[in-house]
This record gives structure tokens, sequence and C-alpha cells, in this order.
């Protein structure tokens, strides 16, 4: 692996972060145009494009020779062995473009074989923004943030998102199951934002059906910096990702299995 500055990576990260949740915050100009990409439940903005489109400007120029893989704009391939970011710039596009202000901003650096090396998740409308650099612990604004330290799913909440608009294979087997143990669900409709709750500790277990990096590979690593457990450790794309409590991961990962999902 080349070598990286990860305190130069995330003062740039944390810098673009800040900028992406005021121009995510700012009002909706009525000509910000919402059009359908893949089908009526995957849409993208002007805001999308243009937070996008200022990213990868500003890492070309920060970290010439790194790769970029983006939400909007595809793969811009890097150097041989050089690290490269991924970014999602407006993930929960469905709620913003309706006005529900539970979406997020998400950025990370992965090294040339996928490792996670630094990740950024920041929630433009409570003014709170996850990091974390590979080995060094999960910080929320700045504070050192840990995962939950209960012991059950019983009585506490998990979180999830539908793949798009549908339900993912195993998907009501696990809701059943988490049903019968008092565990409260919620989807919300941000993957980045879900899975950080996990890291905040106020989610005991947060899971998916599809794994994709630009959204989903700076909160597993915001996650396990703080004490969470993943299963797999590193997804692969399109698998499905289970995040839990130390303490409850067990009886997470019983549940995640039983309900016929594969993971770890």
């Amino acid at each position: 692996m080349a070598d990286v500055d990860l305190d130069r990576a995330l003062e740039v990260a944390l810098e673009l972060a800040d900028w992406a949740a005021e121009t995510i915050r700012r009002p909706r100009d009525p000509a910000d145009e919402v059009r359908e990409k893949d089908g009526p439940a995957d849409i993208v903005t002007a805001t999308d494009e243009a937070v996008e489109r200022h990213v990868r400007e500003t890492l070309a120029r920060a970290f010439p020779g790194h790769g970029i893989v983006g939400e909007e704009y595809g793969t811009t391939l890097g150097a041989a062995d050089a690290p490269h970011w991924v970014v999602d710039p407006v993930d929960g596009t469905t709620n913003y473009a309706h006005g529900l202000g539970w979406c997020s901003f998400s950025l990370g650096l992965a090294a040339a074989d996928g490792t996670p090396l630094l990740g950024v998740v920041a929630d433009p409308w409570r003014g709170e923004t996850f990091s974390a650099v590979r080995g060094a612990g999960a910080h929320l604004n700045g504070v050192r943030t840990h995962a939950a330290a209960h012991t059950t799913l019983t009585g506490h909440a998990f979180l999830t998102e539908w793949a798009a608009h549908a339900h993912w294979p195993g998907m009501d087997a696990l809701l059943a199951e988490l049903a019968d143990r008092h565990c409260t669900v919620r989807v919300m409709g941000s993957t980045a934002l879900s899975l950080a709750q996990v890291a905040a500790g106020r989610a005991t277990a947060a899971a998916i059906g599809s794994f994709h990096a630009v959204d989903g590979l700076p909160a597993l690593l915001i996650a396990q910096e703080a004490g969470a457990v993943a299963l797999p450790e590193l997804p692969d794309h399109n698998e499905p990702l289970l995040l839990a409590a130390p303490g409850a991961a067990e009886e997470a990962a019983a549940l995640w299995r039983g309900a016929g999902v594969v993971a770890g």
C-alpha cells in the first residue's frame, strides 16, 4: 500500500463534510430537478451532483493519484497501488427530495485492496459529524464515541434499510424475530446514518441487505472503531452486513443466521 498521510486526509475529509452539510441544509431551489436513475425509487437531485463534483475536484487537487468512486459519477482510477476515496454526496436522496430531515454525506478512504482507512459521515440536520481513522477510535464531533454497553437486543433499537423500495432476502424473518424479542426496529432512509448510530450507542444493532462501499464503508469503519462487531468484517459488494454492540453481537448473529441471511 502506498504511504498515506491520514492526518491530512482526515483534515480534508472533515472540511468537505462541513461544506457538504451546509450545502444540503440550504433550502432547496424549486429548480433543483429530481430525476429517476434506475427507477422511481432511485432518484438524484442537482444537489447530489453538485456536492459530488465539488468533492471530486477538491480531492483531485489535494491527493493527485488517488482514485475516486462516487454514487453519481462512477469510478475515476488512480495510480497503481494508490488508495481510493468513496463518496455518497447525499445518502438518503429520497428523504432529502421530500423534505424529510434524515440524510447524510458519506466520505471514506480505502487502501488499494479495499481495506477501510478513514471514514466520515455528516448529519446536516443535527450538526453531527462521525469520523474514524483506522486504529485510532471513532469520534462524534471530535469526542470519542463508543458502541452501546447493552448485552441484549430486547428493549433497544435496531436500524435497517430497504433495498431501495423493497425488502431483502431474510429481512422479514429477521424483523419477526426482533419483534418477538421486543426490539424496536426503525427504517430511517440513510444507510450511512443508520449504521453510524451503532457507533454512537443509540442503536444496539443495524443491518443492511446489500453493502455498497460509497455509503457503507465509512460508517462500517466508524462503527468498528467504536467497538461494534461486524459480520462480515468487510463485506463484498452487494453482500449483507450486520453491525452490533459487542455485548449483543452473539444474540444478533444468531438471529441473523437463523433468518437465513448469509454473512460472516
